[in-house]
């Protein structure tokens, strides 16, 4: 029995076998969640139902996410069908192709702002308040899927980096909102992957080869790593994580910069890694922010080639 055997999950997004939404469902069904899945057209849907059924799933409903009304038709389907939900994952995001060419300044137009935004980030809070009657008082779970184009400059990405960014805003406002209804919430930042949606960035082979070159275990992401990462995420097993953003990636280039763990919310004393701002593999340095486990301003060592600080080298 797997650990998230007694889970119902609804998964929107999945459009193909290179989805980071079928890696994530592979993992769940792997783990014994009941699965449910929505389609955005007519034309996925014969895809959506055999992936579906692949997973031993038969429930599949249409959804636009850019549709309130559908998706009010998707709660009271699924409604008819579960009691209540454990598992909601939004991997949808979406900008017209002109918004992912060249630089932003140049391609960005109000519609393509105003689309961006709409299906990237306020679907998820759509999403969240339309099954916050099936998820609440239930342990469940959200998760979205963002990158790092929220927080960086990543050439081509454009406006879609404002609209993860706003999702990532979007997941600290409905963590904070539904905890106390039992409803968690975070977001796994993915490295660069080769999914439909990436294709329409302009120079992604270029990115995919450099991360490989540049990471330490020499390989990409791949979509079946962040369903792992998920389905811990999404299971009892992560009971107290909530406004996390998670990055899943192969590593960083070991000599300087700072931990990829997020500063989203509050840092955890037991979980992130120790930095100080600093870019040189120096003797001392010091702790600026909670989530070291040594005391604010206090100086501490780290030796020369060492990610962490002798304070703490666990």
């Amino acid at each position: 029995m797997g650990f998230m055997a007694g889970k119902r999950a609804l998964i929107v997004g999945l459009a193909s076998h290179r989805s980071i939404a079928w890696g994530i469902a592979q993992a769940f069904a792997r783990e014994g969640a009941e699965l449910a899945f929505t389609y955005q057209n007519d034309k996925l849907k014969p895809r959506v139902e055999k992936f579906a059924a692949e997973l031993g799933s038969g429930i599949t409903f249409p959804l636009d996410v850019g549709s309130d009304e559908e998706i009010d038709a998707v709660v009271e389907s699924l409604g008819q069908q579960w009691d209540g939900l454990e598992i909601l994952v939004h991997s949808v995001g979406f900008a017209p192709r002109d918004q992912l060419a060249g630089t932003y300044v140049e391609s960005v137009t109000r519609e393509g702002f105003q689309i961006a935004h709409d299906i990237s980030s306020y679907s998820l809070a759509a999403l969240a308040k339309a099954f916050l009657p099936m998820m609440e008082n239930r342990n469940s779970a959200i998760l979205t899927l963002t990158y790092l184009g929220a927080v960086r400059a990543v050439p081509n990405y454009n406006v879609m980096g404002l609209a993860k960014a706003s999702l990532e805003a979007n997941v600290r406002f409905l963590a904070a909102d539904l905890g106390p209804r039992g409803i968690r919430v975070n977001a796994i930042s993915a490295g660069a992957i080769k999914t439909l949606a990436a294709a329409g960035i302009a120079g992604f082979r270029k990115m995919l080869t450099h991360m490989k070159k540049v990471s330490p275990i020499r390989r990409n992401i791949t979509p079946e790593d962040v369903g792992n990462a998920a389905a811990f995420l999404c299971s009892d097993l992560s009971a107290c994580i909530s406004t996390r953003k998670r990055n899943r990636s192969p590593g960083r280039a070991p000599a300087g910069g700072r931990s990829r763990l997020s500063r989203t919310g509050r840092a955890n004393p037991a979980t992130m890694n120790c930095w100080s701002g600093c870019r040189r593999q120096s003797v001392h340095h010091t702790s600026r922010i909670s989530g070291c486990a040594v005391r604010k301003q206090r100086t501490h060592q780290r030796q020369p080639g060492r990610s962490r600080c002798q304070s703490h080298p666990s």
